[in-house]
């Protein structure tokens, strides 16, 4: 597992750059100024080629042609076949908590263009969580998921719909964390809207991280600031992905049990693990998982932060405990 976080940072990476990427923010930091351009144009490439590969909200993106193909095999790039591959290890990790198979139940919830043009709720328009989104939705339909790595074909069952993204932006932010580092042979940090990978030599003290409900949110935002050095840091929230849809009030965790966004007792959990990829798995599960998500994260054994609807934090695995108001900047 990558290292644990720990409450203090002893001094921040010396240059960074955010960019509008995959329907949110990116955030790129390197520890040598210098080679903060460089680290940026790796990221960025990285960003495409996920985004043509595996982005359910552009017509021409590969998992697209995958779908809508669906019962037959498919041949397909070696990046697509590694995603895919990466959320079907995904769900087996997570016991089916996080699922690779649910675009039918999220374009039925509503999500079926970018979030940015979703109708975003508001105080006075919030109705009651969904029901039951899709009463046909085939449970664990992952596993009937076919890879052939040595032909370079996927089958994905018919009436499914592959959506990557559980673990398609943690795993760019991996691929490009690691990229940035190697061309730029300094420490880099790649944060895709939260999802948080990390390459190279940190700097000194770690590399510091504000967890908070919303990765848009400041420094000074309640939460807690955390430093690692290694790996990646990942949080997921029902609070700041949520839209109306027939005057229900939705969010994209969707619990594959109900086929409905998920009721957790849970509104935010961040997660500390060797790669974005395991922290933003972990995270989702948690989630989803509910009262159970506790003693499952300290059974696999990763560091991690659970927040209640009430505001009040649960640590475990070694997270190091902290206030939920972080300093206040200046």
């Amino acid at each position: 597992m990558g290292s644990p976080p720990r409450p203090l940072p002893l001094s921040p990476a010396p240059a960074s750059l955010s960019f509008e990427a995959l329907g949110g923010v990116a955030t790129v930091a390197t520890t040598v100024a210098g080679e903060l351009d460089a680290a940026v144009a790796v990221v960025k490439a990285e960003v495409r080629a996920i985004d043509v590969t595996a982005s359910r909200f552009r017509a021409d993106s590969e998992i697209e042609r995958l779908n809508a193909r669906a019962g037959e095999p498919v041949t397909v790039s070696p990046l697509l076949l590694d995603a895919i591959a990466v959320a079907i290890r995904a769900a087996h990790a997570s016991d089916g908590s996080v699922d690779p198979t649910l675009g039918a139940v999220l374009i039925a919830a509503g999500y079926d263009r970018d979030f940015q043009e979703l109708e975003r709720p508001s105080p006075t328009a919030l109705g009651p969580p969904a029901p039951r989104i899709l009463q046909l939705y085939r449970t664990e339909a992952w596993r009937l998921i076919e890879l052939d790595r040595e032909a370079a074909t996927v089958l994905v069952p018919r009436g499914v719909r592959l959506d990557l993204g559980a673990t398609a932006k943690a795993l760019a932010a991996d691929r490009a964390a690691a990229a940035a580092a190697s061309r730029c042979t300094c420490g880099v940090l790649v944060s895709l809207s939260g999802d948080i990978a990390t390459g190279g030599e940190p700097p000194t003290g770690g590399w510091s991280i504000h967890v908070s409900d919303d990765h848009r949110a400041p420094a000074f935002a309640p939460g807690q600031t955390v430093a690692i050095n290694s790996g990646g840091l990942a949080t997921s929230s029902s609070t700041a992905r949520r839209w109306l849809h027939d005057g229900h009030n939705m969010h994209h965790i969707i619990d594959p049990r109900s086929a409905s966004p998920a009721r957790s007792i849970w509104r935010t959990v961040s997660v500390s693990a060797a790669s974005c990829v395991d922290a933003n798995t972990a995270s989702t599960a948690a989630l989803v998982l509910g009262r159970r998500a506790q003693p499952w994260l300290e059974r696999i054994g990763l560091p991690a932060r659970l927040v209640g609807h009430d505001g009040e934090a649960v640590i475990v695995g070694g997270w190091p405990s902290g206030d939920e108001a972080a300093p206040q900047a200046g």
